[in-house]
């Protein structure tokens, strides 16, 4: 038995680094606890945008939570990228911190962008309507977010490393009560956070209803006209853009994680390269996924009402990187006992059925037809987390979980959770 902490924090990505920093500076004993190498999970593979402009983020959050709860996202967004410009600098990190704005745009619905606008300014983001872009392409209008950043994550990361207590290749297997179990040893903390992507730990979380994944994909471009913006395109197949240093970042094609049919994405990335940027040559390529909550707001607060000792960061969309502040903010207070402006809005335990009534009913059908399949189906893989059907990913030649997200390599071997364990690719 290890001594005992004040807080354990599953997970060493940006969230679990940021959270587990704040609560040390706040006089916390804090221990990280990583399954792989930090910063291995998604953030390895983020494009690092830190922003308030989430695609069509606040015209819809109005109408289905709410002028206030809407306020409240845009505040703690907006504040995230203020404290991540002031923490770079207080640590003395030169990780190309950039203010520059964000764009959002539509090639077909000018009406859209004039009411996201309108509506994100009257929540106090700085943000206006406009028809011009850099991007090689006619848009029907945009919307500009004025002082968004965008940043290098592995100089942060290895700043925060080098500050904290971390014990990588030590994947959690279970939680009882105080007590965190790897397979080597067994911890104990008066509080536990779960900063891992996915929650691994089903009930009393119920977390598996409450969200789906999504994959999408980038390539990094060399030789194309550097952008000063971010853009981000809001119709079907839209496309997005960021400058990282000489590259450009294209992204986009992106699905519901398990989904059949979801081949040819990387195709329709390089397709698009070359009708816009001709001269560009691909460098490299990646794909990410992110936990889609159904009410569009990520989960961060108390775990459940029965576990008053566990905590949760999770479901960030698409927006990791701001999220993972907002968590760290929230958290920082919450593990002190001290509540937080914001936690009404991120709380878990929210009840907004009406907001996420429709996504709930898509995933809990998504969940259905994988269950069945996967049980009762002949000749299927059956994904070790609930078991789901897995399906073939040609894009990435990875065994995908349509129900919940977890992935695996052609011999089974784990690349993302909540499994936590490998898959039996015997065909059953």
């Amino acid at each position: 038995m290890s001594e005992k902490k004040d807080v354990i924090v599953i997970g060493a990505g940006m969230a679990g680094l940021l959270i587990a920093y704040y609560l040390q500076e706040a006089g916390k004993k804090v221990l990280v606890l990583e399954a792989n190498k930090i910063g291995s999970g998604q953030t390895d593979r983020t494009t690092a945008k830190i922003t308030s402009q989430h695609s069509l983020k606040y015209s819809t959050l109005i109408k289905k939570v709410g002028r206030e709860h809407a306020r409240i996202y845009a505040r703690a967004n907006e504040t995230a990228i203020d404290e991540y410009e002031r923490l770079i600098h207080s640590l003395g990190v030169d990780c190309d911190f950039e203010r520059v704005p964000s764009y959002l745009y539509s090639v077909a619905n000018r009406k859209q962008m004039q009411e996201e606008a309108k509506e994100a300014a009257s929540l106090g983001i700085d943000a206006y309507f406009t028809e011009w872009t850099e991007i090689p392409f006619q848009v029907a209008g945009a919307v500009c977010f004025r002082k968004q950043a965008r940043f290098s994550p592995p100089q942060l990361i290895e700043a925060l490393a080098a500050k904290l207590e971390i014990k990588e290749e030590s994947r959690v297997l279970k939680i009882r009560g105080k007590r965190v179990y790897t397979r080597e040893q067994v911890y104990r903390a008066d509080k536990i956070v779960m900063a891992t992507h996915y929650p691994f730990v089903n009930v009393p979380g119920f977390y598996f209803l409450r969200q789906h994944q999504e994959r999408s994909y980038v390539l990094a471009l060399k030789g194309a006209e550097p952008l000063q913006g971010m853009y981000y395109g809001v119709d079907k197949n839209g496309l997005s853009f960021r400058q990282a240093g000489e590259y450009l970042l294209l992204g986009g094609a992106g699905h519901r994680t398990g989904k059949k049919g979801c081949g040819g994405a990387y195709e329709k990335l390089r397709s698009a390269a070359e009708q816009f940027f001709p001269g560009a040559r691909e460098e490299t390529c990646w794909s990410a996924q992110d936990c889609m909550p159904h009410d569009g707001i990520p989960f961060i607060g108390k775990f459940s009402v029965f576990t008053p000792h566990l905590y949760v960061a999770t479901g960030f969309q698409k927006w990791g990187m701001s999220t993972a502040m907002i968590a760290a903010l929230i958290l920082r207070e919450e593990l002190q006992g001290r509540p937080h402006p914001w936690s009404r809005v991120f709380s878990p335990q929210r009840l907004l059925v009406r907001a996420g009534l429709g996504r709930f009913l898509i995933d809990v059908g998504e969940s259905i037809r994988g269950l069945t399949l996967g049980w009762f189906g002949k000749r299927s893989r059956r994904c070790p987390h609930l078991g789901c059907k897995l399906e073939w990913n040609p894009n990435e030649r990875s065994w995908d979980c349509p129900c919940h997200g977890s992935r695996f390599a052609a011999d089974g071997r784990l690349y993302d959770n909540p499994a936590q364990s490998s898959a039996d690719m015997t065909e059953k």
